[in-house]
This record gives structure tokens, C-alpha cells and sequence, in this order.
């Protein structure tokens, strides 16, 4: 929700000095790929099923203005093809990260690709998944139904992640195997499913 402190201008996930820091960095990438390693879900996630927006504030969503902030910076400073990597959400997310989620015509600015945890198991039921991604029209997958990780090739023409999916956690010779892949574009922000 909206509360006073979760919508502060000088809320920052990062610390002021660390963000001043990368808003230089980026501005001065010569890379066609930026990629931004961190440790959350990027993405906004609204968790209602109605109007009143609650938010899981562990995320970069207990931070709105510094995200804009980020975004913003990526958008004025012309950053090549940016795509934000996190996790600890026990889930895999992707999405499209656009300067102002709730609105339906704003630009997209970058891609938020957040992995699932090596074994832990999520709190999201898996039932709740369509509900969310009806709120969430700029989150394009979510997956609460296996463990692993992402594996990225990166190209001058493109980003593929495949979303990595264990069998199980259980044994250790269990298999693992593609659950679903996205293609970032070279030029073109926002993942497509492959």
C-alpha cells in the first residue's frame, strides 16, 4: 500500500552514494549488453486481486522512487539494452521493467529476468499465479513449481535466458532441464518467450 515511507523520494534501495555511482557508470557504458546483477526482484508486483496495491516491500517495490530513479537514468543516458538479473524470490520472474508500471502506455526501459532459489522452497502458491500476472500485465512468466537457475548466452544480436528447472532437490543425480527460455533483442527492451 501506499503508506508515506514506501512512496519517500529519499527511500533508496541502493544508498545515494552507490546509486550516484552507477548512474555514472551506465551513462558512461560503451557495452551493446548492461547487465545489472543485484539482489531482489526488480519489477514492480502489485499482490492484489482489486484496487488497493499491496507490495512486498523487501523488493525493490518498498522503493518506488529509486527505481524510477534507475529507470529514468537508463532512459536519459541512452543505455544499451539493459537487463536487471536478481532472486531471492524463491520463484522465477520475468518481465518487462517500464518507467511507470501502472501505466498500460508508458515505455519499456529495460528487462528484469529474477531466478528461483537453488533449493529453498517459495511461499507463492502456484494456484495464485494467473491472478498475479492479471494485475501484473508487464510481468510476461512466473514459475513457484521448480528449483535451479538461469543460464544467460549473450550475443551482439541477443540475450537468451533459459529458466533451469530441477526434478528435484532431493537426490543428487537428479535431472534438470529447460522450463521455458526468453530472447531479449538487441535494441528492443522487453523479453519475448522463445
Amino acid at each position: 500500500v501506499n503508506c508515506g515511507e514506501r512512496v519517500e523520494p529519499a527511500a533508496t534501495m541502493l544508498g545515494f552514494e552507490q546509486e550516484a555511482w552507477l548512474e555514472r557508470s551506465l551513462a558512461a557504458s560503451k557495452a551493446r549488453w548492461n547487465l545489472l546483477a543485484q539482489q531482489t526482484l526488480f519489477a514492480q508486483l502489485d499482490l492484489s486481486m482489486g484496487d488497493i496495491q499491496p507490495f512486498w516491500t523487501d523488493a525493490w517495490d518498498g522503493y518506488p522512487a529509486a527505481r524510477k530513479r534507475l529507470l529514468a537514468s537508463l532512459q536519459e543516458n541512452r543505455v544499451s539494452n539493459p537487463v536487471i538479473m536478481g532472486g531471492d524470490t524463491h520463484m522465477f520472474w520475468v518481465s518487462e521493467t517500464p518507467l511507470d508500471p501502472d501505466n498500460p502506455h508508458a515505455p519499456v526501459i529495460a528487462t528484469d529476468i529474477c531466478g528461483t532459489s537453488i533449493t529453498s522452497r517459495t511461499l507463492v502458491p502456484s494456484w495464485s499465479l494467473g491472478a498475479l500476472l492479471s494485475e501484473n500485465p508487464h510481468i510476461k512468466y512466473a514459475n513457484t513449481q521448480y528449483r535451479g537457475y538461469t543460464r544467460f548466452t549473450v550475443t551482439p544480436k541477443s540475450l537468451i535466458a533459459d529458466l533451469r528447472g530441477m526434478e528435484t532437490v532431493e537426490t543428487r543425480d537428479a535431472r534438470c532441464a529447460t522450463i521455458a527460455s526468453f530472447i531479449v533483442e538487441d535494441g528492443r527492451p522487453g523479453p519475448r518467450k522463445l
